[in-house]
């Protein structure tokens, strides 16, 4: 029962966040357990590394990544939207949740987490498809710079097609499919540095 309780909390904090920020929200609705899965089985298990994740909102990308066996404490999202972050903090209450904007991670990660040195991968629900170019190649080289070899850089996107979101030209691309059983489909982008 408490499950549900949860999960209607978190779907009318989703909802009131895309009514009051419409423009910070890039979904419709939260993401599905599967696309959530998707996005997950591209970590390490049971790795000492961190794993930097934007734009987690209500956390169903979050629970994931714990459930396939990250260290909650090696976990830092950052959420734009305080409300989503103190949600975030009451149940992931381990992980280093910073309250900002994912264009400054560098700077936020600095101030908020000096301790995260080792990070294998970069995990974003950021709609990259909606910055200009510009912003988004900014973002790219700063995920770039925080990863070492090999890091890994998931990103999804409601665009099915074959368009790659505009970062992508940062990295080598590794994987990429549909998840069909999310509202809307969106596919699932693997990268590597």
């Amino acid at each position: 029962m408490q499950q549900i309780i949860a999960k209607l909390n978190s779907t009318g904090l989703f909802i009131q966040e895309l009514v009051n920020r419409p423009r910070q929200i890039g979904a419709v609705l939260p993401s599905s357990k599967q696309l959530a899965t998707a996005m997950a089985r591209w970590i390490p298990p049971k790795s000492n590394a961190y794993v930097l994740e934007l734009g987690p909102g209500t956390g169903v990308v979050t629970e994931a990544l714990v459930k396939r066996g990250l260290r909650e404490d090696r976990l830092i999202p950052i959420e734009m939207s305080p409300k989503m972050a103190d949600h975030l903090r009451q149940v992931f209450p381990r992980a280093t949740i910073i309250t900002g904007d994912a264009f400054e991670l560098d700077a936020l990660i600095k101030k908020h987490a000096p301790h995260a040195e080792n990070f294998s991968t970069v995990v974003s629900s950021l709609p990259l498809l909606n910055f200009e170019p510009h912003l988004a190649d900014k973002l790219a080289t700063k995920i770039r710079a925080l990863l070492p070899p090999a890091g890994k850089f998931i990103q999804y996107s409601y665009n099915i097609g074959d368009k790659q979101p505009k970062a992508a030209s940062h990295f080598k691309h590794v994987a990429s499919n549909v998840i069909w059983l999310n509202v809307p489909p969106a596919r699932v982008s693997v990268y590597q540095k």
